[in-house]
């Protein structure tokens, strides 16, 4: 089967398995041990390495932070494995694909964890106290996850962000709900109070494949953000510095400054993201990378079916297994559209990007 979209977590985690091995990669699994997938599945994080273990210099490249966002990673994954460029890849390097990071999200199609943690909100220090507080979005609660989907709760709910923007400006509201909010367990955006266990292994899985990397490259896959079918990179080097160069080097300088992606309103304060995750784990090593989005829609489209999918898991009526089964592949086709055409261009550009980090990598 040459399309390297797959239909389910368990399609697609048997598939990438299955090329890596047949890639020669040295593989790893860690099996969540709190939770099952939809089918009752184990949940496993897998890895495929390639390279000598004393490799000074890496690439890492993640799916599926975000659970429903992983089928196009695990797409990307599959094309690289597959690709000319990796068959010929520097021996000098040591490449590491981590394939579903949040299996229980990619499962049950949801973009958060099993405990409803927003893994890219996750990757801070929690030992220094609390996080920061989102006032905002504590003020915007109600309308982003109303508890009730129903027309009277959903006109409240909209008159309510509408009163919001009017008054704070639509930048506030893009950060409000991006930034990521530690206070409210069943909201949207929520960091968590402790590195949930994808976490946890993502850090164990750096040390244990990347012990002597000195200059890493760095992809996580996501979708929604930007023009349809087309990348968006959100790098998280400081602007300016020699990494953000090197990243416009790889990639391009028009791709790496773009200020692009939330309809003309500035880039969100993020807070915990995977990126700076990273760059912790190995602090004495320069990282050069980003977050590359796929566009799948417009952004408030692609919001309100967040807002669904939250309502999905705490949501208290309509007791309507039918809308939910609706909402469900709704919010699959919103994080990854079936359009073939949408498809095409993600396996295009992803075999294009990864090329590019790898030949940067070599030549870094």
């Amino acid at each position: 089967m040459n399309d390297p979209f797959s239909d389910s977590y368990a399609t697609a985690r048997t598939r990438f398995t299955a090329e890596a091995a047949r890639s020669g990669a040295s593989m790893r699994r860690y099996v969540n041990p709190d939770a099952r997938g939809v089918d009752g599945e184990a949940l496993v994080i897998d890895t495929a390495s390639f390279g000598s273990i004393d490799a000074a210099r890496g690439l890492l490249i993640v799916s599926g932070t975000h659970g429903p966002e992983g089928y196009a990673g695990s797409a990307a994954q599959l094309v690289l494995l597959r690709s000319q460029a990796f068959s010929a890849r520097d021996t000098g390097i040591r490449v590491v694909l981590v394939h579903a990071l949040n299996p229980y999200g990619f499962s049950h199609t949801t973009r958060s964890t099993e405990n409803n943690v927003d893994l890219n909100r996750n990757f801070i220090d929690f030992s220094t106290g609390p996080p920061r507080a989102n006032p905002a979005y504590a003020a915007l609660h109600p309308a982003i996850c109303p508890e009730d989907w129903s027309d009277a709760s959903l006109a409240d709910a909209a008159a309510l962000q509408r009163r919001w923007i009017e008054q704070h400006g639509f930048d506030a509201w893009i950060g409000a709900i991006n930034a990521g909010q530690y206070e409210i367990p069943t909201g949207f955006g929520y960091g968590g109070g402790a590195p949930e266990w994808s976490n946890r292994t993502l850090k164990k899985i750096v040390a244990r494949e990347l012990p002597a990397v000195e200059k890493l490259g760095f992809v996580d896959w996501h979708t929604g953000l930007g023009d349809y079918g087309a990348p968006l990179f959100l790098c998280f080097n400081e602007r300016g510095g020699a990494e953000w160069e090197q990243a416009c080097r790889w990639w391009g300088r028009e791709r790496i400054e773009t200020f692009g992606g939330f309809d003309g309103a500035a880039r969100p304060a993020y807070s915990g993201l995977v990126f700076h995750g990273v760059q912790a784990m190995v602090a004495s090593a320069r990282v050069t990378g980003a977050v590359i989005e796929f566009g799948t829609g417009p952004i408030e489209e692609i919001f309100d079916w967040h807002r669904r999918d939250r309502w999905i898991r705490f949501g208290v009526s309509p007791d309507d297994e039918g809308l939910r089964a609706r909402f469900r592949a709704g919010v699959k086709d919103a994080m990854c559209p079936p359009d073939p055409a949408w498809r095409s261009s993600v396996a295009y550009h992803a075999e294009e990007i990864q090329a590019a980090a790898l030949d940067g990598v070599a030549r870094w």
